[in-house]
């Protein structure tokens, strides 16, 4: 039987996380170490490394998913270690794990037997305690705003109106909807209606992983709109005066993580926005930071193509004005099995709309026969990708060296990369041009609540910004039952809500929840600990 993500993990000689530092030309002086395997690197490095030569930056996505995911964090890990055994400087750059999927039905984000992130416990428990600082100062926020409506401070807001609601990290449904200020006539605060999100949904952490340095960050935090007043204008965090403060309890999770692979291979993990409700990549100061120290850079962005990958190119490359050099596409013999080959078609199609050729790893899993893993090889083939089957949860970056290696070469080339859209185009255009190309929708159904909705975004001047659609990962249209590639079919818009710290308008298909729940076997049954601080049960 196969040895346990966890049992791995624990099994492992690390290495001083100085050591792998000073593999990447850091000085034991500019890190700041959090034990002796992780460590923060000040952002005074961003500058420092600037004008060193930009590495090449590889995006891994995916086919449309199972329920149980398709190891694209595993292919991500994996590949950086391929890469590293072929003589490449290599950095691997991903999200941190959040604690709701975590110890709900998820399990831990940090990649997959040999191909996954040391100290495997830390990171996929409180780590550096970023996303700690992230809900005290989105929930700094929210108290600022019932202590504003309280007081009855200048500018007004409309209790009714307020759109800035609590986070914590971790699944509770019972929280997404509650009414607070009960009691004390009047003393305890506004009596109103409010709710909890999970924090990887918070546009804090959208804002955080978008921002430059930490005096953008301040600035965009400012932005962020809590409500608005009784005419119906917005009333952004700085009326408040409290994005200082905010930004104060971000001033060392804006900092990036270095820590390191089974393999050695350095990996930086750098916030944690949902991909279904966010943008779903880890931060642009990471990338940007591992750009400039590395020949390579391996990065994922969240679930399928359709969500994850338009996202990183529409949305983070725009931003960042960086370029990928290569694509990576996952597919599983599981997801395949669910949605065909056609899904597969869809996805590859998806990633040459914006000007790059797909690259495609069939992702084993030990149970995979190996003739049904040759024959979905062949299928992959037929549609003029390049096809390789990996095994980077048993083999480690040995388990995909063919793929490195097609990889590197096509890294290496010229690529004609480019946006869906351009930003001149309306709310309701980038959307419908989403909906079409990307999806394969025959058009979008718009409810009066999201008709409203994008009405007033426009009126208020956001309509120049691109679109973060938050929509089901299970299916290329809103409908999760819709598996393969569905044909006919229109998507539902239902809301819109602009994150203006983050610099995108979310726009909502169907019914998105923002705050998980738990299921009936949580993971967290599974997890203990012995008296030596040993855990136990976590995967």
């Amino acid at each position: 039987m196969p040895k346990s993500d966890l049992e791995i993990a624990q099994a492992c000689e690390i290495k001083p996380i100085t050591t792998i530092a000073s593999e990447l030309g850091i000085n034991s002086e500019e890190i700041i170490p959090y034990g002796p395997f992780i460590a923060k690197l000040p952002l005074s490095l961003k500058e420092r490394v600037a004008g060193q030569s930009r590495g090449r930056l590889i995006l891994i996505t995916a086919m449309t998913p199972t329920a149980k995911g398709e190891g694209k964090t595993t292919t991500t890990i994996g590949l950086g270690q391929a890469l590293s055994r072929l003589g490449h400087k290599t950095v691997i750059a991903i999200r941190e794990p959040s604690l709701g999927p975590c110890l709900g039905v998820k399990g831990g984000a940090a990649g997959g037997g040999y191909s996954q992130v040391l100290p495997m416990e830390e990171i996929n428990l409180h780590f550096t305690g970023d996303l700690h600082a992230v809900t005290t100062a989105h929930n700094l926020l929210a108290a600022a705003v019932d202590n504003h409506l309280h007081q009855k401070a200048q500018p007004v807001l409309n209790p009714r109106e307020i759109v800035w609601r609590r986070v914590m990290d971790m699944n509770d449904r019972s929280l997404r909807q509650i009414l607070i200020g009960l009691g004390g006539k009047g003393a305890n605060g506004v009596l109103r209606e409010d709710g909890f999100e999970i924090t990887a949904a918070s546009e804090v952490m959208a804002t955080l992983c978008l921002a430059q340095d930490l005096l953008d960050l301040k600035e965009r935090l400012g932005r962020i709109i809590v409500g608005f007043d009784y005419l119906g204008q917005p009333v952004p965090a700085a009326s408040l005066e409290v994005a200082g403060a905010m930004a104060s309890l971000l001033k060392d999770a804006i900092k990036p993580n270095l820590v390191q692979s089974v393999e050695g291979t350095p990996v930086l993990v750098h916030g944690g926005p949902f991909a279904n409700i966010a943008h779903g990549c880890n931060s642009l100061l990471a990338t940007k930071m591992a750009l400039s120290l590395a020949d390579y850079v391996v990065t994922e962005a969240g679930f399928g193509s359709d969500l994850g990958a338009e996202k990183f190119f529409d949305i983070k490359c725009r931003l960042g004005r960086i370029t990928p050099a290569a694509v990576v596409l996952v597919v599983t013999r599981r997801a395949f099995n669910l949605h065909g080959i056609e899904n597969i078609a869809k996805h590859v199609e998806n990633i040459r709309h914006f000007g790059l050729e797909p690259i495609i790893a069939i992702n084993r899993f030990v149970d995979d026969p190996e003739d049904e893993l040759i024959r979905l090889q062949g299928l992959c083939e037929e549609l003029g990708v390049y096809t390789a089957i990996t095994d980077f949860r048993e083999q480690g970056g040995a388990g995909g060296l063919e793929l490195a290696a097609k990889v590197q070469s096509q890294a290496q080339a010229k690529n004609n990369f480019k946006f869906l859209y351009g930003l001149e185009l309306g709310l309701e255009e980038k959307i419908e041009l989403l909906a079409t190309t990307i999806y394969g929708a025959n058009g979008v159904d718009y409810t009066r609540e999201a008709r409203r909705d994008l009405k007033r975004l426009s009126e208020l001047n956001y309509q120049a910004l691109p679109v973060c659609i938050a929509k089901t990962p299970l299916s290329l249209s809103d409908n999760p039952k819709l598996v393969g590639r569905p044909r006919d079919f229109k998507i539902t818009v239902t809301g819109a809500r602009v994150a203006a710290g983050a610099g995108f308008v979310v726009v909502f298909l169907g019914d998105i929840m923002t705050m998980p729940g738990l299921p009936a076997q949580p993971a967290y049954k599974n997890i203990d600990v012995d008296a030596n601080g040993r855990i136990k049960g976590l995967f």
